[in-house]
């Protein structure tokens, strides 16, 4: 008599993802419930979803309590899961072309900041560099305001003048960031 065994090759052949992709996949179709459920009604309107998965997200997002929120996402996970994988990839590409909308417009208020605080501590060698991107910018009101940017900095007052210049940077910028 033997100890050793044998395996039948039927036993050895695995069909089908592991456990931990099976986890890890659950795992992405709740985030990306819990990415949904932080969407506002106007960014909803552009997830192409029906109206009872909209309705589930709403709901979802109603809920406040930790605990009843995280089994309200895990419902509403199980309603994404039966949606096929070319729904759900439409749904990811939406979040990601908000994604990457929201961090080129971060990029351009960064740039505008950083203008503003080269104009206040650079002065007219600044302004005249911005004047060569922006002809038509009105210089001596971009001047008065840098002056009383500088002015309030040294004073230590609130910056009022800084903020005016900042929206004008941004009025500025508008046209060309579209």
């Amino acid at each position: 008599m033997s100890l050793t065994m044998s395996l039948d090759d039927n036993e050895s052949e695995f069909d089908g993802p592991s456990r931990s992709q099976l986890r890890r996949d659950a795992m992405a179709i709740f985030k990306l419930a819990e990415a949904l459920a932080r969407l506002s009604d106007a960014q909803l309107t552009r997830i192409p979803l029906d109206e009872t998965l909209i309705a589930e997200i709403r709901r979802t997002r109603n809920i406040h309590q930790p605990i009843a929120r995280k089994r309200q996402t895990q419902y509403l996970a199980k309603q994404l899961r039966g949606l096929d994988d070319g729904q759900i990839e439409a749904v990811r590409l939406v979040l990601d072309g908000d994604r990457q909308q929201f961090h080129r417009e971060v990029a351009v208020l960064h740039q505008l900041e950083s203008w503003r605080d080269r104009l206040i501590a650079e002065g007219d060698p600044a302004l005249d560099e911005f004047l060569l991107q922006h002809p038509a910018a009105d210089r001596q009101h971009l001047r008065a305001l840098i002056r009383q940017a500088g002015v309030e900095a040294s004073r230590q007052k609130p910056p009022r003048a800084a903020r005016e210049l900042f929206r004008l940077l941004r009025d500025m910028q508008a046209p060309t960031t579209d």
